[in-house]
């Protein structure tokens, strides 16, 4: 019987940025009263706070000659550009030129809206210049505000040569679980509805690894979902040698480049009754290394990859293309979203063969290694 090979169809990057909200990081982080440079879309933005701890937004570079704004000073609620001093206010308008007796009427830069939320800083962006979604933020988590939770565990990685999709992918891969991060998902569900896309997932150790979630006393009950294309609450509660523990990782990135992004995660910890801050902290210090160890096993799998258009898929792989098509809602106009973009969908991957196989695999693995030890 003939035969087709299969060629590999890289597809080209979208020659635009997602549409939504994008996380800057940890709000604090820029209320020192410094400018502070964020690569993003293609370029770079200032951010900085104001006399009132506001925080404000524009493009990095002035507009006058081209001054790297990062590199000048707060002044009052102004950034000050290093070149020639001129100021710009947070509404994107150039408030005083000193040297000069009056402003242009056409001094104006791209300014981003932002929200605070959840301790974070999110800025709206859409090349269309639509004005922000308020409604498709992601929700305000209960307890943090009212300090149930430890202090966020805030982590930042750049990564090159992966456009962010290789990312969002792993919404709906079920069996990288077991290869890259060493646990067994026992069960795996996806829904996918309007700007979210969710994974449901429970999942256990690995007891022939170690590393990422690799760990036979390890249990994972997940609900993981994406508000818009790049801001993500992961709900865990994790069973340790029966010590129950409710977390909250946030994983977000902003895209810098056609094929690069920059990945931030942060871990926080409902604190246990009886527990002090101290040991508390501990625990979440503990989780963030655990998650951190599994992005970086993502991400050494994503700087050795080629991207795939195609996917050659069997059922097991879940539903690559749905989640694709819902994620191609978020780089088209507003006018061209399809109803398959947005429209309610849901598929549950049967595990049943792969949790066969992969016991088969780890029993076969511990049996070696007591031999090689004995």
């Amino acid at each position: 019987m003939e035969t087709t090979t299969r060629m590999l169809d890289h597809g080209t990057p979208p020659e635009r940025f997602a549409r939504g909200w994008h996380c800057l990081g940890l709000a604090d982080t820029f209320r020192d009263g410094k400018p502070h440079r964020i690569e993003a879309f293609g370029g770079q933005l200032v951010v900085w706070a104001d006399s009132q701890g506001e925080l404000h937004v524009l493009d990095g570079y002035c507009r006058h000659m081209g001054g790297d704004l990062t590199q000048g000073s707060v002044k009052g609620d102004q950034v000050a550009c290093p070149f020639h001093d001129w100021r710009w206010g947070g509404d994107g308008r150039c408030k005083q030129i000193p040297y000069a007796r009056r402003v242009p009427l056409r001094a104006r830069t791209v300014t981003y809206p932002t929200v605070i939320r959840n301790d974070q800083l999110l800025i709206w962006h859409d090349t269309e210049g639509s004005e922000p979604d308020l409604d498709i933020l992601p929700p305000v988590l209960p307890g943090i505000a009212e300090g149930e939770y430890t202090p966020w565990s805030w982590e930042v990685v750049p990564i090159t040569d992966s456009h962010c999709r290789e990312l969002i992918d792993n919404v709906v891969d079920m069996a990288h679980f077991y290869y890259v991060h060493f646990s067994f998902p026992t069960s795996f569900r996806n829904v996918f509805e309007g700007t979210q896309a969710t994974q449901f997932m429970e999942s256990k150790g690995r007891p022939d690894k170690a590393g990422g979630y690799g760990s036979p006393d390890l249990f994972l009950k997940s609900e993981a979902t994406y508000f818009g294309p790049a801001y993500m609450i992961n709900w865990l509660d994790v069973d340790y040698k029966g010590f129950e523990t409710e977390v909250i990782l946030i994983n977000c990135h902003i895209p810098t480049g056609p094929d690069s992004f920059t990945l931030q995660y942060g871990i926080t910890v409902k604190k246990p009754e009886g527990l002090d801050d101290a040991t508390a902290a501990y625990i979440a210090d503990k989780y963030a290394t655990m998650f951190g160890e599994g992005f970086l096993q993502d991400v050494h799998i994503w700087k050795n990859k080629v991207p795939v258009q195609n996917p050659l898929l069997c059922e097991e792989d879940g539903p690559v293309y749905q989640l694709r098509r819902w994620y191609e809602q978020f780089y088209v106009d507003r006018a061209d979203i399809a109803s398959e973009m947005v429209d309610r969908f849901e598929f549950e991957v049967d595990t049943t063969k792969a949790n066969e196989y992969w016991q088969e695999e780890v029993a076969e693995n511990l049996r070696l290694k007591a031999e090689q030890e004995a």
